[in-house]
């Protein structure tokens, strides 16, 4: 049976489930990787903070901007915790800040985000959706690029789902990061790896290696097929 989510439910069920082992195991720099366009940040937001609610720990949560933030705060009717965004982060970290919640924070707040992180010190800090793997899209130099592949590194990923060529990647805390391939509920598990895969090692798993380059692999379906496919029964 795979451990692909079959729904938008499942997914964030999965993923609240291996954020709270991880940080019950003493992790503290963590994020979550639910690589599905569609998906409404907000209401995944809220539905996270059961994770800090289960574990005890009081949260602060910070949206890419003060827009976001003020939407989120009247939508959860003005919480007892503080809710920012993350380029208007008002005084330091109160005492009774048991963790820190980072919703779809982008490329351009890569720098924000690592400050908050130093600030935390041992506290928990999960990034929810992140988007810090596009900077190079935005036009940032050298010195960016430093920048977010040094804090990259830092962070442990809890939970990852992303759809690909009749290929789906998956990790779920404490597993070890699986390839699944297949049609719509027959996949297989193809391979585990301690490490995120790059995409030439998943072509290397699923289509292996030829000395001659020319030689045809066998046909990939459309990746925008694939993906329809993926979250038609994502939203079932």
């Amino acid at each position: 049976m795979s451990d692909i989510p079959a729904s938008i439910t499942e997914a964030t069920e999965q993923a609240m489930a291996a954020t709270e082992a991880a940080i019950a195991s003493g992790l503290t720099r963590i994020q979550v990787e639910m690589v599905i366009p569609e998906l409404k940040q907000q209401p995944i937001a809220r539905q996270f903070l059961q994770v800090f609610e289960t574990l005890g720990l009081q949260v602060r949560v910070y949206f890419p901007d003060a827009g976001a933030a003020a939407l989120a705060k009247r939508d959860w009717g003005n919480p007892d915790f503080a809710i920012r965004g993350i380029g208007e982060r008002v005084g330091d970290l109160s005492a009774d800040d048991g963790a820190i919640l980072i919703v779809c924070p982008s490329a351009v707040e890569v720098e924000a985000v690592e400050k908050v992180c130093q600030q935390a010190l041992d506290r928990p800090v999960v990034l929810l959706n992140p988007q810090l793997e596009n900077i190079a899209t935005i036009g940032i130099g050298y010195a960016g690029r430093q920048l977010r592949e040094r804090f990259l590194s830092t962070l442990e990923t809890a939970y990852h789902v992303r759809p690909l060529e009749g290929v789906v990647v998956l990790r779920r805390y404490p597993a070890p990061w699986q390839i699944w391939q297949g049609e719509e509920n027959a996949q297989e598990l193809v391979t585990e790896l301690n490490q995120k895969p790059s995409g030439e090692q998943i072509d290397r798993i699923i289509y292996g290696e030829t000395e001659d380059e020319t030689a045809a692999k066998p046909p990939k379906r459309g990746l925008l097929a694939e993906l329809q496919q993926f979250f038609r029964a994502l939203s079932q």
